[in-house]
């Protein structure tokens, strides 16, 4: 008895022992967290710490989420629990110079009219149902506000870029400087043809609402140092000492975005006939692309059948599909830079190609390609063009994708490793350069992305095309800090069951395979039937024994493989359910299993051990 009730006291105190252990651990490890996700999705990436560490006055950041009106979307409230658990990551690493404050804007509430006040997004789940807030704002101690109106479903893996971005921007006190050499007229000027004076083009409109311009001069021979970003459009023939400070620009670690052309329908050129047109409408930065290692044919511009574009020619304006003229749709963008990811088509016109040098050390990633349905053509085709059924009736796709825009990222040497004249103490290397090379011009012109209303003086845009977005999220990207490129894409929250969509993939072959043969033999028992059968009406509802005898097979044969049918079925549903029992298994009952075995073990151990 003394020896049973000893076992029982230790098993007591090991029960109380396990009971502190778990509040103490409750209580000690609060903070502590162990991110098992293969891509470490609950674990903010080293970019996003630096940006964090880097925070001099706090920011409070304000999360909007309508709890109570989405309690039966399971999609939206999963994905909204793991927005919230990354901002208390947030939270957590920067120190006490970021609160989060979490707020259900409840209809006609004040916290709703203020998340309306800040920008963001509502949107209604029908006619007569409440709005859904989905959002998050950010203000920092000059009461400057940035906002993400809505966070998309679809755009989950650059989640924490785009956190981490307005945490970045709220940090800053000023817009980035948006260096512009152009050699088109963006800026507005006059047209020699229609003797008036032209607007600038409305992605140059965009760009000021977010960042600060400073136009630079042809012949400029330093970036100045202010500059975040340098935009480089149509640069042609520019002066070696303006080649040199662009390339002494990259190599101090400044990001570039360059849009080069072999045939700028934008540029007017001059009137020096078929040939010196052409060549007047190229642009090139040979020199630079040669040390960063990519490469773009000066004559050869890419025609493309599948994304041709349709465009209006003759006095009635036929319309005929343009090779020259692409409108690229989702597949022809790449899902996995931030540039490019979220948009839904791009136009361009007469674009080059762009190609990565054997042996270069930087990293070449397309950004658009053509489809399999393209070729290279010779750019000088395009300056006495006037049909473009021509183009199309000559196209021999050769099953190539052509890159038409790059980001070059990586080490690099100088193009002037011994300067040039006058200037020989300039950096000859650098471990890492980022630019974004676009090999199209007309892109950035109105006609090819947005109609413009004038309305007593005011611009009204309507976009159709995703080229002026394109254009900021290229900025916005390049002007953030190496910390904030370096926070890309980190994969999707939602994980498919690939053993169940296995089972369910060989389950419903089987049925298929199955199906058609039941589909197959019941045509050939009809057709047997409708041989059998008599084409006089008066005799056709006497059955001859054989008829009979068919019929009887017909229906022995439908219900046996009817009843094939459903075991196959049924063995979907078994094997999952059997998979679904096994997991619920191991995730319940196996660790209070362990422990059981393991407080049995200890038990008897003690009882087999020596008074």
């Amino acid at each position: 008895m003394k020896r049973v009730i000893y076992s029982g006291a230790g098993l007591l105190l090991i029960a109380l022992a396990f009971l502190v252990f778990n509040i103490l651990s409750g209580l000690l490890f609060t903070n502590a967290r162990l991110d098992l996700t293969e891509q470490k999705l609950y674990t903010i990436s080293e970019g996003t710490e630096s940006i964090l560490e880097a925070l001099e006055s706090p920011i409070e950041l304000q999360f909007f989420y309508s709890d109570g009106a989405v309690r039966d979307l399971v999609a939206l409230r999963n994905y909204a629990r793991r927005v919230e658990e990354l901002l208390r990551a947030y939270e957590r690493a920067a120190g006490g110079k970021l609160k989060l404050q979490v707020i259900d804007p409840q209809p006609f509430s004040e916290e709703e009219d203020r998340a309306a006040e800040l920008g963001l997004q509502a949107v209604s789940l029908d006619r007569g149902g409440d709005k859904v807030y989905f959002g998050l704002a950010g203000t920092n101690a000059e009461g400057h506000t940035q906002t993400i109106p809505f966070f998309p479903l679809d755009q989950e893996e650059f989640l924490e870029y785009e956190i981490s971005r307005l945490v970045q921007s709220l940090a800053t006190a000023q817009f980035p400087v948006v260096g512009v050499l152009s050699g088109l007229q963006i800026n507005g000027g006059f047209d020699m043809r229609t003797q008036q004076a032209t607007p600038p083009w409305m992605v140059l409109e965009d760009i000021r609402q977010l960042f600060h311009i400073e136009s630079l001069k042809h012949d400029i021979d330093m970036i100045p140092t202010n500059v975040s970003v340098l935009m480089l459009v149509h640069p042609k023939q520019l002066p070696e000492q303006t080649l040199y400070a662009v390339d002494q620009f990259v190599m101090r670690g400044g990001k570039v975005l360059v849009f080069v052309d072999p045939f700028s329908e934008a540029d007017p050129g001059s009137m020096m006939g078929p040939g010196g047109f052409a060549e007047e409408k190229a642009s090139e930065l040979e020199p630079l692309f040669k040390a960063w290692g990519l490469r773009m044919p000066a004559d050869q511009v890419v025609a493309d059948a599948s994304y041709a574009m349709s465009v209006g020619i003759g006095p009635e304006r036929r319309a005929v599909r343009h090779p020259g003229w692409l409108s690229l749709p989702q597949q022809a963008l790449d899902a996995d830079d931030v540039t490019t990811a979220s948009l839904e088509s791009l136009t361009l016109a007469t674009t080059g190609l762009l190609e990565p040098l054997e042996g270069a050390s930087t990293r070449f990633t397309p950004l658009m390609r053509s489809s399999g349905y393209a070729m290279p053509i010779e750019a000088e085709r395009f300056a006495t063009l006037q049909n473009p059924e021509e183009l199309l009736r000559g196209l021999e796709p050769t099953g190539e994708r052509y890159t038409l825009a790059a980001r070059i990222q990586g080490p690099a040497q100088s193009a002037y490793p011994n300067g040039i004249e006058g200037r020989k103490d300039g950096l000859k290397e650098s471990d890492s350069i980022n630019v974004i090379v676009v090999a199209d011009t007309d892109l950035l012109s109105d006609r090819m992305w947005v109609q413009v209303q004038d309305f007593f003086g005011q611009r009204f845009p309507q976009p159709w095309a995703d080229n002026g977005s394109f254009v900021i999220n290229a900025l916005d990207n390049l002007s953030g800090s190496d910390a904030l490129i370096s926070v890309r894409s980190r994969g999707r929250f939602a994980r498919p069951f690939v053993v169940v969509e296995e089972l369910q993939r060989q389950a419903e072959n089987r049925f298929r395979e199955t199906e058609e043969v039941l589909q197959s033999r019941l045509a050939e028992t009809e057709a047997q039937l409708a041989e059998l059968q008599s084409p006089d009406p008066e005799q056709a509802l006497e059955l001859t024994a054989e008829q009979q005898a068919a019929l009887q097979g017909y229906m022995q044969e439908k219900l046996r493989i009817r009843k094939e049918l459903r075991e196959v079925r049924y063995q979907l549903n078994a094997d999952i359910e059997a998979l679904g029992r096994t997991l619920k298994f191991l995730n319940i009952a196996l660790v209070p299993l362990l422990l059981t075995l393991g407080v049995l073990g200890l038990w008897f151990w003690r009882r087999r051990r020596p008074a």
